[in-house]
Formats: structure tokens, sequence, C-alpha cells
């Protein structure tokens, strides 16, 4: 006879996992386009990403809810559409007339040029940054897509909308932990990986991988030589680029910054270049090239972003300062001409003693890229 099979693990309940379990859960459930119940505390809407809904799926969230659907789109969206000041945060659209998909595209794709105007009497109602509602576009934020949501309040108390979503098989998550989930996941990375790996002009580099205990996107630290944690050590905070780094891309000077950081901190001797997962200032590889293309129809990269509802810079150093102090670098003589970066890791408890200036000519392609950084964003060339 056939052995019996084990008894099959029983998958947890959700209130058995942790916060990042739970916000990855509901990270993957937006990104295959699926509805997600977020909790605040006074508030629980079912939502769904706003990119690439189409007339089934606006019905469906309709169906789940207790009122029409609107659209939640970050402040910064708003104001680039004339409805509203720029700001922090996400608000909710009131369209006359309701939300239909030809709307819905208008208002939350930025490459929707050939739309009609905003329709007339639109208007904009602010949202607490920890409800259930502002939660839903940071959500649609950490998920890489558009930060835009359509949702529907729960049709029953925020304090029964776990139950209530998990009675149909849908994932629930609280505004707070998706709005602590960049912090909870910097804290919780965790050495998984190194190897020695040496580098064309730098052979004595060895690269240590972070990840998060939830399995979340790794970070790598390049450690050339062997620094001293007693004396302030050579930095580079590197965010990754995919078009730069590897395609050698003119369109920015993050390949020559990559490489010139590698070969700088070799002829120093030793160092360390953190490669941290925050492709496009942290809004991802497919907004990136969605920022791309409204450049080329005359934005700069600072407007791009705006255009597409994000801030011009969404990354965080957190991350950053983690794995340094986990390698044991209190402090840094950092190569960059971000002053921000400064800023963020001395907020974060890491002491910069040195700015070193990290520049590289331009070419004809990211002239125009590099007198936005200065002027848009402080940045010192």
């Amino acid at each position: 006879m056939p052995q019996s099979l084990p008894p099959s693990t029983p998958t947890p309940p959700a209130t058995a996992l942790s916060p990042l379990d739970r916000v990855g859960r509901a990270v993957a459930e937006l990104r295959r386009g699926a509805p997600v119940v977020v909790t605040g505390p006074g508030d629980a809407v079912v939502c769904m990403s706003a990119e690439g809904m189409d007339g089934e799926a606006l019905a469906r969230v309709s169906a789940l809810g207790d009122a029409p659907p609107a659209l939640l789109v970050t402040a910064r969206r708003a104001a680039v559409l004339h409805l509203s000041a720029p700001g922090p945060g996400a608000v909710r659209l009131v369209i006359p007339g309701g939300l239909t998909v030809e709307r819905l595209r208008l208002l939350a794709d930025p490459e929707a040029r050939d739309s009609a105007p905003v329709p007339p009497g639109t208007s904009v109602e602010p949202l607490p940054v920890d409800s259930g509602a502002g939660a839903s576009v940071a959500l649609a934020k950490l998920a890489r897509l558009l930060p835009a949501t359509v949702a529907t309040p729960c049709p029953c108390p925020a304090l029964d909308a776990e139950a209530w979503a998990g009675s149909r098989d849908l994932v629930a998550v609280a505004a707070e932990d998706v709005l602590d989930y960049h912090e909870a996941a910097a804290r919780a990375l965790r050495p998984v990986g190194e190897a020695r790996v040496p580098l064309d002009g730098a052979e004595d580099t060895r690269i240590v991988a972070f990840r998060p205990v939830d399995g979340g996107i790794e970070h790598l630290a390049i450690v050339i030589g062997r620094p001293d944690p007693a004396a302030p050590i050579l930095a580079r905070l590197h965010s990754e680029c995919f078009t730069g780094d590897l395609l050698g891309s003119l369109r920015c000077d993050c390949g020559e910054q990559l490489r010139g950081a590698i070969a700088a901190i070799a002829a120093e001797g030793a160092g360390v270049l953190l490669y941290l997962a925050q492709e496009g200032r942290g809004i991802g590889l497919v907004n990136k090239l969605r920022a791309y293309c409204l450049q080329d129809g005359g934005l700069d990269t600072v407007e791009a972003n705006e255009q597409l509802g994000f801030d011009d810079d969404e990354r965080l150093y957190s991350p950053a300062a983690e794995i340094l102090r986990q390698l044991g670098f209190a402090r840094v003589r950092l190569m960059t001409n971000n002053p921000r970066k400064v800023a963020a890791l001395a907020r974060h408890r890491i002491e910069v003693v040195e700015r070193v200036p990290h520049t590289f000519p331009a070419n004809a392609h990211n002239v125009g890229y590099l007198r936005a950084k200065a002027r848009r964003s402080g940045h010192l060339f």
C-alpha cells in the first residue's frame, strides 16, 4: 500500500503573522490585482490598485463595499492636476457623477495625455495619514505601483474588518504596519550571505548580503580591503540603477558613480559601498521608465516624479545606517553630492565626519538631469 502523506500544516491565521509578513502579503495581493482590506484607527477600506484597473475590477471592488468606490491619490498627484496645493499624504478625489474607468485613467495615469480635461467640479478631501484610506496609497507605493488606489468603505465597523476580510479570503493589513514598514524592515535586516568577490581594480573585496526577516529585498555591502572600525571609513551609499549600472545608460551618472566609488575606495585602501535596493530614487524600475517617458515630453526629473504622484526622492536611509552598524562602522567619510544623505545618516546615529565630493563630467544626455538635481534637489556639483 502507498505510504500515507503526513498531515498538512494549517495556514496560520492573519493575527499569527508578524506585521512585516502582513504587509508583504498585502503588497503581493495588490500587485496581482486583488482586493486588500486596510484598517485604520477609525476606518477600514477595501482597495485595489488603480494601475491597470478595468471595468470588471471596478465592479468587483464596488460589490465589496457599502458606498461607491473613490479614487485615492497622493497630494502630489492632485497638485499636478491643479486640484490642491502640493503636500504630504493622500487625498480622496470627489468626482461629480462618480468614478468610471475612463475618469480613473485620466486622473491616476500620468501618461493619459489623450484624455479629456479633469471632470468639472472635481474636488479633494484630505485623508488622515494613519487612516486605512490614506495608508492604502502608501501600500501602493510599497508595491512599486502607481501611488493610487480605488477604495470603498468596508461594510462593517473598523474593529470587525479583519474578521470580515478573513471570511471572504481577503488579506487585511493595519495602516500602522504599512506606515512603519520601511523602518521595521530596516530593523529586521540580517546578514544572509557573504563571499569573496575580486573586482576589477579592487581584488580584495567581499560582498555581504542583508535581507529582512520577512524575506524582503536584499541590500548589499561591498567591503573593500580591511576597513578599521575605529576610524572614519570611506563610504558610499549607492542606490541600484539597472539602466546606468548594468547597461551603461547615458541618461544618468549612476554607472560612473558606482565604478568611480569602487576605484576611489580601492585607492584609499579600504572602505565600504552599500548597494541599496532603491531603484529610481525609491520608485522602482517600472516607474522610473515612466518618468523617463515624461522627461522626453519636456519635464525635468523632479517634475516627472511628481507627475507620477511621488515625491522627488522617495529613498530612506535607515537600511544603510543599520547595515553600517552591523558591520561595526559608526563614523564615515561619505562620498556624495547629496546633503540629504548626510542629514539622513546623522538622524540614524551614523556620524558623517566629512562629505567627500563625488562628481563626474556631464554628457549631452544627462546634462539636464544633473542641472535639475542641483537646482531642484540641492545636489552639490
